[in-house]
């Protein structure tokens, strides 16, 4: 079996899951009782928070601990949003399944929400985000580095621009998290979104960090955990368990060796059919899009799949959507082609050898389809 689908989801680590064993049946009480268990769970509670703040070199204080990337967008946005009296909100065509259901919400509750497209290099026009900005623009929601392609956008840019009109900026960065530095970036935004499950950690396990001087309104007035952000008993073990995840945070030799193996399989590629779906701009080198000319994602995910090698067509949160890869109907790819698209993405962890035999079964089932197509 050959994994590259780390953009859904990574295997948990053996010190991740030794850490929520341990902590599980040790530390078991909840965070906020006032006898000697609780004391315990709510000093790893405030070791971890001190811990991913200290990554993103921001305060513990803005630190709340969620359910999910997914919650935490979902909290983050509104949570924002509603500390406002204003009614507009700018994001893009291309975000997670969870900013689109947070700007449903809104949509659904009067708020005018504007989805900026992709210009074909990725990115967004920084020029048409300003000039869409008004005085009743409550949020710029931008996501950091894309699930789908890996394009980087310019949250430094977005922000500097923001800043001009007083407009708080949140950004998602589930992808980006722990694999590229963000403390320059933590610094300028007033909230942004974390996830455990893309590094080892466990699956229902994310965080937000949001500005501690920025105005906010729960979702829920009078939950009581993680200071009224949201409700429920915090999950002490993932959160350890998230916590072991943040000591293999990647190096810059893993982004270096993410980029040997995407220069090694763009190379093969040329030989291929296939489009390389990337930006010209800003790239992270562990996410490669691809479209098979004449040939649909989801039957060259399946037939990768039935020899062992995982891939997929998109974002996972998609997959039963219809409207699915919205990033390369964002960069005004046709519906057609975009149920070409797939996507590889990768880890430090993958081999070379790993990586030749993946190519040479990919071309091996284009050489069929082709044949199949040709008689």
């Amino acid at each position: 079996m050959v994994y590259l689908d780390y953009a859904a989801t990574a295997p948990m680590s053996d010190e991740a899951i030794r850490m929520y064993g341990e902590v599980a049946t040790t530390y078991y009480g909840n965070a906020s009782s006032l006898h000697e268990a609780g004391w315990y769970a709510a000093q790893i509670l405030q070791l971890t928070r001190e811990q991913i703040a200290s990554i993103l070199s921001v305060s513990s204080d803005g630190i709340y601990f969620t359910g999910s990337g997914t919650e935490g967008n979902l909290i983050a946005i509104l949570s924002i949003v509603l500390g406002q009296k204003k009614r507009q909100i700018i994001t893009t065509m291309a975000e997670h399944t969870s900013v689109h259901a947070a700007m449903n919400t809104l949509t659904r509750w009067g708020y005018e929400v504007i989805k900026l497209p992709l210009m074909p290099c990725g990115q967004i026009n920084l020029e048409e985000l300003e000039m869409l900005i008004t005085e009743d623009t409550a949020l710029i929601s931008v996501q950091h580095i894309n699930a789908e392609i890996g394009v980087i956008q310019p949250i430094e840019a977005v922000c500097e621009i923001a800043k001009k009109y007083q407009i708080p900026v949140h950004t998602d960065c589930v992808q980006s998290f722990g694999k590229v530095p963000l403390h320059d970036i933590a610094k300028i935004v007033d909230s942004l979104t974390i996830s455990a499950h893309k590094i080892g950690g466990p699956k229902g396990m994310g965080a937000i960090y949001i500005h501690p001087k920025r105005i906010i309104e729960p979702l829920f007035p009078g939950v009581t955990h993680e200071k009224g952000v949201r409700g429920g008993t915090v999950d002490i073990p993932s959160v350890a368990a998230f916590s072991a995840a943040l000591n293999q945070l990647f190096t810059k030799q893993d982004l270096v060796k993410l980029t040997q193996l995407r220069y090694y399989i763009l190379s093969e590629l040329r030989t291929l059919p296939i489009k390389v779906v990337e930006s010209s701009k800003e790239q992270y080198p562990g996410i490669i899009g691809m479209m098979a000319k004449g040939m649909e994602g989801q039957l060259m995910m399946l037939e990768l799949s039935e020899k062992g090698f995982y891939i997929s067509t998109g974002s996972a949160c998609d997959v039963e959507q219809d409207e699915g890869t919205k990033t390369v109907l964002a960069m005004g790819y046709t519906p057609s082609q975009a149920r070409q698209f797939f996507r590889v993405s990768l880890h430090p962890k993958n081999t070379l050898e790993e990586i030749e035999e993946f190519v040479g079964e990919m071309g091996n089932i284009i050489k069929k389809h082709e044949f199949s197509m040709n008689k």
